[in-house]
């Protein structure tokens, strides 16, 4: 039951940090606030009002009294409460009290001045909204009624919106300085998170500098010591990979050299394709070495991008359908890596390449399809695997080391995006790739 109510709670509570410490900070004082309005309104505000409400009635009653036991000089009476205890007293003769009466039941002033006639037992009429300073209170009397002109001050105590705005402005007050406190301590999280989105995505990030609370520059500390140890890493294994096919070469040429002086030319031609096998796998351990080199992050027409790279192939069997205007931020000559390694696969397997690019609200959705022999749905996470080949389904597994996908996924994984593997609507691999705009 209380997990239940838990995951409830979470769905209605604010999701960044900085609106969630705004709630801590707000909260106690929206509460306190109004704790102490309800316990002012019901124990001073409330009960000086009823006072001074029972206090008017008193009033009335007494002067109706006095007026009725005085039978030489009734104008006297009428004077006499006039001058002393603010009241402006007319008798109407011969008139009947208004029926219309508004009741305003969430009025206090109407509430108390109600219920403190009905103790007197006096028939009456009041109306409290057409004046701004005045009550307009009209009491039955024989054939007639009394109006009274009450002060508006005499029923209600102005110190309520003194209250309230000495209790609203400090509120006021204390919740924008927490929210300029929230900014300035969230601002340096924001920046963390940006500089770590950037570096996931392989961009450069220049020199870090963490700010903010304790705890904070302690996680900024430890995450640039960590982006240099990925980048020292990646910088070593690229240099591996690059040194080692490089001292390749020269053993490769003089072996060249040397089969050309071989006289029997059939075991001369099977070496040499031996060789030039060795030398495309040097190529491609090249080619993947370099998949992680700098490249500075520039803004290019991705659509276009992709055209041009069709047009090279000088192939009718591909098809291109997209519009263009199709912005995007990112290395680009890795992109073009990327889809000459994907239109190389589909040109080698299959005959017939369609190849789709659309634009959705925050991605950009690249489709690369053949009409090839496929891949098994079992095998389409090792395809990304660094030199993995599937024997059964690539009859020519000899002129690749497997790294075409693998080169292909690390480049859209450094910008941010997915690589899917489905079944193709005609027949052979369709590859979808997803990039963020």
């Amino acid at each position: 039951m209380f997990s239940g109510l838990s995951k409830i709670i979470k769905n209605f509570l604010p999701k960044q940090l900085f609106y969630r410490g705004l709630l801590i900070v707000a909260l106690p004082i929206i509460i306190l606030q109004i704790t102490i309005s309800i316990v002012f309104f019901d124990s001073l505000w409330i009960k000086t009002n009823k006072g001074m409400t029972r206090a008017l009635a008193a009033e009335i009653k007494t002067f109706i009294d006095a007026y009725d036991n005085d039978e030489t000089n009734k104008d006297f009476v009428i004077v006499l409460f006039k001058n002393h205890l603010e009241l402006n007293i007319k008798y109407e003769k011969n008139k009947l009290l208004p029926k219309k009466f508004d009741e305003r039941w969430f009025s206090p002033i109407d509430r108390s001045l109600r219920r403190e006639l009905k103790s007197k037992n006096l028939d009456y009429w009041f109306d409290t909204t057409s004046y701004k300073q005045l009550v307009d209170l009209r009491v039955k009397y024989k054939e007639g009624y009394f109006q009274f002109f009450v002060p508006r001050e005499r029923l209600t105590s102005t110190s309520a919106r003194l209250f309230a705005l000495w209790i609203t402005v400090p509120a006021i007050l204390m919740i924008t300085i927490a929210i300029i406190f929230l900014k300035n301590q969230t601002r340096p999280i924001i920046k963390l998170a940006k500089a770590s989105e950037k570096f996931g995505r392989g961009e450069d990030i220049e020199e870090f500098r963490p700010s903010g609370a304790l705890e904070i520059r302690q996680a900024g500390y430890e995450f640039d010591r960590m982006r240099k140890r990925i980048l020292r890493h990646l910088n070593q294994r690229s240099e591996m990979l690059s040194g080692i096919s490089h001292d390749l070469r020269t053993p490769l040429t003089r072996i060249k050299l040397q089969l050309a002086f071989i006289k029997e030319k059939d075991i001369s031609k099977k070496l040499s394709e031996d060789v030039n096998e060795m030398e495309k796998m040097l190529n491609e351990y090249l080619l993947f070495a370099s998949s992680g080199a700098k490249e500075k992050t520039e803004n290019f027409d991705l659509a276009e991008l992709i055209d041009l790279t069709i047009k090279r192939y000088d192939n009718s069997n591909i098809s291109f359908t997209g519009e263009k205007g199709i912005n995007f931020s990112g290395r680009k000559n890795l992109i073009q890596r990327c889809i000459n390694n994907l239109i190389d696969n589909s040109v080698k397997y299959g005959k017939k390449i369609n190849v789709k690019i659309e634009k959705l609200k925050n991605n950009s959705i690249i489709i690369v399809e053949d009409d090839g022999p496929g891949i098994p749905e079992s095998e389409y996470e090792n395809v990304f695997k660094p030199f993995y080949k599937i024997d059964k389904s690539r009859a020519d597994s000899k002129s690749s080391v497997g790294l075409g996908l693998s080169i292909t996924s690390d480049i859209v994984k450094s910008h941010g995006g997915n690589v899917d593997l489905s079944k193709s609507e005609i027949g052979g691999l369709r590859v979808r790739i997803s990039l963020p705009s």
